[in-house]
């Protein structure tokens, strides 16, 4: 299956090539793309599939988009 990834801000070195189209087996878990990242759990502090907040253990479909973001200060 593909899905449409995003790592946004600080995350955004961890974008893989091709991230627009991200392979992925069937099944697979937003936690098991963040291993497969290198993106330790602390790292990320919102994920959303298809513009809903999601959990580590939330299972992708074929053509979702997932996004990832990172803690935000600000002052």
């Amino acid at each position: 299956m593909h899905i449409e990834l995003k790592c946004f801000a600080t995350l955004s070195r961890y974008t893989p090539p091709g991230a627009e189209r991200y392979e992925l087996p069937d099944g697979a878990t937003v936690g098991e793309i963040m291993t497969r990242l290198g993106l330790a759990q602390e790292d990320v502090k919102l994920i959303f599939v298809n513009g809903v907040k999601a959990e580590l253990d939330t299972r992708l479909k074929d053509g979702d988009r997932l996004g990832l973001f990172p803690a935000v200060g600000g002052g």
